[in-house]
């Protein structure tokens, strides 16, 4: 008879099945067994169908994974330890030395970066594209780009892209596009189905940090396709890197993710009422937010997302050139509910100002402001609460 310490690691005990709980069962495995020799061997890692270790998925990871690729009208999805990661998948899984990627001007920092550094490292060049100018980005397609880059809105200036034009494009050259889409979440619009035309982007990538989230606590990302061989090569890359994601945080997206659509209209409600009163405002020059008219690329954000009326809760301000930098750094000092502080969509509003003269290119379409830019990601608060925060900070101006 087994001693009692190697009764108790080997203890026959199994729960019964067909336990049923609003929230799903946690998995936390590195190792899974098998039932024999030829269970092991005859495993596929590459699938659903079964478990072979747990950095290729559990059933609480596989859970996540079928939910996000719902959520976003995709068949597959993998997940990663951030958004970054998931960016960064998409480009090692499609590109290899003397490959080129396009990149809009306006799109999230840490992409560019990645793409002049560790991309270029590998011999792996990039040029940067006008996003509101569809005839740029076909004009710089050539017989090496083998991955676009699209984002709606862009980051920070908050530009909405003509994006059925830019896929349209890309499309006609038979070049990959994959979307960054934190921003619309898979709720303003259906990224591999625009306005129900069958048409849309190759890849999904989503910053879980943010909306599937919504508690400032998590890092994960996403890649959600449709296409099984685009799927297959992603998985590939995936396994080779050794991506994997904590079970933990895995659970709290899990709790998180039903709330997602009660939570996105709220932060989109206070975001537009806040916005059009800045718009008022003699000290700003003009609210960047894809839904005011008045905001570049308002247009094509009403054929994109206007059957379902989103818009997220983030936006940004330009204030009036008679404003210094070190004034619009006093206004965001003093205001006392909005927390200085990066990342976006959790129940806390945040607030960054921006020198933007240092992240685009000059003399583009979409850029054509000279005075100091401030982004604001309205959070979970009383929306008069937050106006009246805003007042108080307007007056240190």
């Amino acid at each position: 008879m087994p001693k009692p310490i190697t009764e108790l690691i080997h203890h026959p005990y199994v729960p019964p099945s067909r336990f049923a709980a609003p929230q799903p069962g946690v998995y936390k495995a590195s190792t899974v067994f098998f039932a024999d020799v030829a269970a092991m061997r005859a495993r596929d890692w590459k699938t659903k169908a079964g478990y072979t270790y747990g950095l290729h998925g559990t059933p609480t990871t596989f859970t996540l994974e079928e939910r996000l690729a719902s959520l976003e009208g995709g068949a597959e999805c993998l997940l990663v330890p951030s958004g970054l990661a998931a960016i960064a998948l998409v480009a090692f899984a499609f590109l290899k030395t003397g490959d080129e990627v396009l990149v809009p001007d306006n799109a999230y920092g840490p992409n560019k970066a990645l793409c002049s550094g560790e991309l270029a490292n590998f011999g792996i060049t990039h040029r940067l594209y006008d996003p509101m100018n569809p005839a740029d980005l076909a004009a710089k397609l050539s017989e090496r780009t083998r991955l676009v880059w699209v984002e709606a809105p862009g980051s920070v200036t908050m530009e909405f892209p003509d994006l059925p034009a830019l896929v349209a494009a890309c499309r006609a050259r038979n070049v990959i596009t994959a979307l960054d889409n934190t921003w619309g979440a898979g709720l303003a619009f259906a990224p591999f189905d625009f306005n129900g035309s069958g048409e849309g982007v190759d890849i999904s990538v989503h910053a879980l940090t943010k909306y599937p989230s919504g508690g400032g606590d998590v890092l994960m990302g996403s890649v959600v396709t449709r296409d099984d061989r685009l799927h297959r090569a992603l998985k590939l890359s995936h396994m080779r890197m050794g991506y994997g994601v904590g079970v933990g945080d895995v659970e709290t997206l899990l709790r998180s993710l039903p709330s997602i659509g009660l939570r996105y209209q709220a932060h989109d409600n206070a975001a537009r009422e806040l916005a059009r009163w800045l718009a008022d405002r003699a000290e700003i020059a003009q609210v960047l937010h894809p839904a005011l008219e008045s905001s570049p690329g308002h247009a094509n954000w009403l054929r994109l997302c206007g059957a379902r009326d989103m818009a997220a809760g983030l936006f940004s301000v330009v204030f009036d050139d008679r404003y210094s930098a070190e004034q619009v750094d006093r206004f965001c000092d003093g205001l006392r509910l909005f927390r200085l502080g990066y990342s976006w969509g959790g129940p806390i509003s945040l607030v960054v100002p921006y020198d933007i003269g240092l992240m685009r290119e000059p003399n583009v379409s979409h850029w054509p402001h000279k005075g100091t830019l401030v982004r604001f990601s309205i959070g979970l608060e009383d929306v008069d609460d937050l106006r009246a925060d805003l007042e108080q900070a307007l007056a240190v101006l």
